[in-house]
């Protein structure tokens, strides 16, 4: 409410304020979209990069060239020199940009830690220096002589008719970016800075995301690019250098990475204060610099101390006091999720064959066969360092093994990535919790059921996949609901125990309605009655007909619930069959559950 309530001030007074000013605000909107873009990328998506001063550049010089060279106008013919041929420029820049920052992306994003970064910026100076020793380009002198935009014969020459289609712009991109967040590509996205491992193993194709994330926010540059061009009427090298770069990323930052309009908060104050600093310094000082730099280096080391999720954030919790959150509209209807056909009682879900991992000389797991059937719940134990989680890993498609095959609905699964393992019904949990902590419980569960939906990046951005998501929305809260925390739907996964927490994992494993289910050490911090609830959970399960393997340490759990239990050490099958069995195996107790000698005794 209070954004819009600023949105629609600004509107009514934009008739009224002084030239300067509206150039001044046309300039926030201008960099306010390179930083939303960057909000994407770097906030949400965890990709940090100095290099959208290039792309800038990129829809400015697209444009400048289009609408001057004399080679393009000859190209063009009777088009030359008409209204329409800027918002070709429009259509150059972008599909350029598009081109270049997916092959570039396909290449950057791969690198993870400070090789991405300094992989952007070594592009970025690249893209830069291009730009001024191109010479139709216009090399360091520039493009001159870019025509105003026209639309409908009305003239934006001027900043104060300009700026309204720059602010139009940036809302329009905001609102489109909000739909994206706000459903289940959007899921996805916030998935891929802290959680990739745990994406894919949900379906989500994580290297696919991060280049669309890296593209999308490329494209918003160029815009910003293609309508500064038209502003100054003038290209050359300088607005799109490295430093301007850091200052995009500065404005995400300061403002509030993970937040829309933490970009606009950013872009507002990092212009006004350069603006007023630029005036201001000189004078105290008594000679002229760049002393402004200064003060913003200091302006960051005070952001990152006391507010290091940037400034928007702070104001939406004072805003949080007087005003309530919107709650989630509540659909009539809701349409029904992809339905899985599961395999029928006693089919083998599961077969790993022979399964070998070696890291160098260190073996860590020696031939391992075993297998899980429709309708049965079977556990895997073994001592610390048995080779436990390096074999939970390959058979669900997060490592490859050495030797051997792993199976699954009797299709072979070598060199298949975890994504392909959950679209053939395989879902997961982990031993060390993977999820979204500042989200909501809903919100986590919802991701389970990301490939029971097929919507993508356009139908969420222009809201066309609502069914679809009140569809998701609804299966994740039946989820919740099955496993007991119906009271917690809305609250920060963070805020959980870290028994609920688990819990909360294995409700996301159930919204993708998988056939095997892969549990590890699920009853880890749980409490006595919750532990009673979980067998219960897991026994009506398999009642349905789920598969389901259990690695755990809780032997009470384990003997009361399994219908086959596979025992490893060091990295070998030594025991397998039935609880009763395997209690009474002298090699399991000697080897985990205390020793023979010591149990007689």
């Amino acid at each position: 409410m209070l954004t819009l309530a600023a949105v629609l001030a600004l509107a009514l007074a934009w008739g009224f304020l002084p030239e300067f000013t509206v150039v001044v605000v046309s300039y926030i909107g201008l960099y306010a979209l390179v930083a939303v873009g960057l909000c994407m990328l770097t906030g949400v998506g965890g990709m940090t990069s100095f290099g959208q001063a290039a792309f800038v550049g990129m829809g400015a010089y697209a444009t400048a060239w289009l609408c001057t060279s004399p080679t393009a106008a000859a190209w063009m013919g009777p088009l030359a020199g008409s209204a329409i041929v800027p918002w070709l420029g429009l259509a150059l820049g972008l599909a350029i940009t598009f081109a270049l920052a997916w092959g570039l992306g396909a290449i950057t994003v791969k690198l993870s830690g400070h090789y991405l970064p300094l992989c952007t910026i070594a592009w970025g100076l690249s893209l830069y220096f291009l730009f001024g020793n191109m010479a139709f380009l216009g090399g360091q002198t520039g493009i001159t002589g870019v025509p105003a935009l026209v639309i409908g014969g009305y003239s934006l020459a001027s900043p104060r008719a300009l700026g309204v289609l720059i602010w139009a712009v940036l809302l329009l991109a905001i609102w489109l970016l909000h739909n994206l967040l706000d459903s289940r590509e959007g899921r996805a996205v916030r998935a891929l800075k802290s959680g990739r491992l745990m994406a894919e193993s949900m379906g989500v194709d994580t290297a696919r995301q991060r280049i669309k994330l890296f593209v999308l926010a490329a494209l918003l540059a160029a815009m910003s690019g293609w309508l500064y061009a038209h502003m100054q009427r003038f290209v050359n090298p300088t607005p799109f250098n490295l430093n301007i770069g850091i200052e995009y990323l500065f404005m995400a930052v300061v403002g509030g990475a993970g937040h829309l309009w933490g970009a606009v908060l950013g872009a507002a104050l990092i212009t006004l204060l350069k603006e007023k600093l630029q005036d201001v310094l000189p004078s105290l000082l008594g000679s002229s610099g760049n002393f402004e730099v200064i003060v913003f280096g200091l302006l960051m080391l005070l952001v990152l101390q006391r507010f290091a999720d940037g400034l928007w954030p702070s104001l939406e919790r004072l805003g949080s006091r007087w005003l309530k959150p919107d709650a989630r509209p509540q659909p009539k209807t809701v349409q029904s999720l992809a339905q899985r056909k599961l395999p029928a009682s006693g089919s083998v879900l599961l077969a790993a064959d022979r399964v070998t991992k070696r890291f160098g000389g260190l073996v860590a797991n020696d031939a391992v066969s075993m297998n899980v059937k429709a309708g049965e719940i079977h556990a895997l134990i073994g001592p610390n360092g048995a080779g436990k989680s390096t074999f939970f890993n390959m058979i669900s498609g997060v490592d490859d093994p050495t030797e051997g095959e792993v199976r699954l609905m009797d299709r072979p699964m070598q060199r298949h990535p975890a994504r392909e393992f959950a679209a053939l019904g395989l879902g997961r949990t982990f031993q060390h919790v993977r999820l979204l902590g500042q989200r909501s419980v809903l919100d986590n569960v919802a991701l389970g059921a990301h490939l029971r939906a097929r919507r993508g990046w356009v139908a969420s951005m222009l809201r066309l996949d609502r069914g679809e998501e009140a569809a998701i929305v609804a299966e994740a809260r039946r989820q919740i609901e099955r496993v007991g925390l119906a009271e917690h739907v809305d609250a920060p996964a963070s805020s959980l125990a870290l028994g609920q927490q688990r819990i909360v994992e294995i409700a996301r494993a159930l919204a993708g309605q998988p056939a095997l289910l892969l549990l590890d050490e699920p009853a880890a911090g749980l409490r006595h009655l919750e532990k009673r609830a979980l067998a219960q959970l897991l026994s009506q399960l398999r009642a349905e007909g789920l598969g389901i393997l259990v690695v755990e340490h809780d032997m009470e759990f384990v003997m009361n619930l399994a219908d086959r239990i596979t025992v490893l050490e060091f990295g070998t099958v030594i025991a397998e069959g039935t609880p009763a069995e395997v209690q009474a195996n002298p090699r399991v107790l000697d080897a985990y559950l205390g020793g023979a000698e010591e149990l007689s005794a």
